[in-house]
């Protein structure tokens, strides 16, 4: 079976001139005014989330969340949200009602409205949430150069330590629950390191290793981390501690983090960077730069390391 990402390039190639812009996390359509930015994403019960570790209130922001957090990655400004829901069933019209209402919390947050969807019957729950936006200046995960710093927002690894302890029969610690089932996208983050210059973006989903690994290959650049400076979720060092790996590198290979992976000019420096913390009220923190050449290099005190990344289909 290929992989995610092999599949998604043999689609891309049979599409040929049918498709336009695919390889980026949401579509961008030119308009009359700045561009019309949409995104969907599909969130599917047993893969995704389990009904016996959050409710449906909570699958609902969530599948939500991380749609819009596609826009936050391309510095868009949410206008719409649908939802396609497949209901078991078995499923009471509470339950139903109760993840939308999740979906139209996590709506409401960013500004926006949910303007559409669909209901079927299926044999599992799942989600599927198109997301609208508008961006004057899209920014892709193509634009990277060498020399510019890369830099993440937030912190990274409390939703893996949620994870971790489900899969162990124990409950997480309240603030990595928080990050799994509630996760915020970065509107406002996106838009300010547009306006910083951000030469491209996008969000954590697949692991910073993964999606570090895609910044380099969109942008036809090296990327080299130093994990000592990643910034580490509190709510992780349990968990790290107990699969005796540093917490740096359990939150590294972790996933769903869905803060902001930027690349921004050599001239964006720490001055700058305090400046954006006031301003979004959210941590920026430099953790390596672009290069020359091809691929991620990691290194962790002193000496390299391999990361992975999430795929759907390994």
């Amino acid at each position: 079976m290929s992989g995610e990402f092999e599949r998604i390039a043999r689609i891309a190639a049979s599409l040929g001139p049918r498709a336009r812009g695919l390889g980026d996390d949401c579509a961008i359509i030119p308009t009359g005014k700045g561009r019309l930015v949409v995104s969907t994403d599909a969130s599917i019960e047993g893969t995704h989330f389990r009904l016996d570790w959050i409710d449906h209130r909570e699958a609902g922001w969530r599948a939500a969340a991380s749609a819009l957090s596609d826009l936050a990655a391309e510095a868009a400004t949410p206008a719409g949200v649908l939802a396609a829901v497949v209901v078991p069933a078995a499923a009471g019209d509470e339950e139903v009602v109760a993840l939308m209402d999740g979906v139209g919390d996590a709506a409401a947050a960013v500004g926006a409205h949910v303007v559409g969807g669909d209901l079927s019957q299926g044999p599992s729950w799942a989600v599927t949430v198109t997301v609208l936006g508008w961006a004057q200046r899209p920014v892709t995960r193509a634009g990277a150069r060498p020399g510019d710093g890369v830099w993440v927002t937030g912190t990274l690894g409390a939703s893996r330590a949620a994870l971790e302890a489900w899969k162990r029969g124990d409950q997480p610690d309240p603030a990595a629950r928080a990050a799994f089932a509630h996760p915020v996208p970065r509107i406002g983050a996106g838009l300010r390191l547009a306006d910083a210059g951000a030469t491209a973006l996008l969000d954590i989903s697949d692991g910073l290793g993964g999606d570090a690994q895609h910044l380099a290959d969109s942008s036809h650049v090296a990327i080299v981390l130093d994990l000592d400076a990643v910034p580490v979720s509190p709510a992780c060092h349990e968990e790290a501690r107990r699969l005796r790996i540093s917490p740096q590198r359990f939150a590294a290979d972790g996933g769903e983090d869905y803060e902001l992976l930027v690349a921004l000019p050599p001239s964006f420096d720490g001055n700058a960077a305090r400046a954006f913390r006031r301003e979004c009220r959210l941590a920026l923190t430099r953790i390596g730069s672009v290069g020359t050449g091809s691929g991620l290099r990691a290194s962790l005190a002193g000496r390299e390391v391999r990361l992975s990344g999430y795929d759907h289909f390994r």
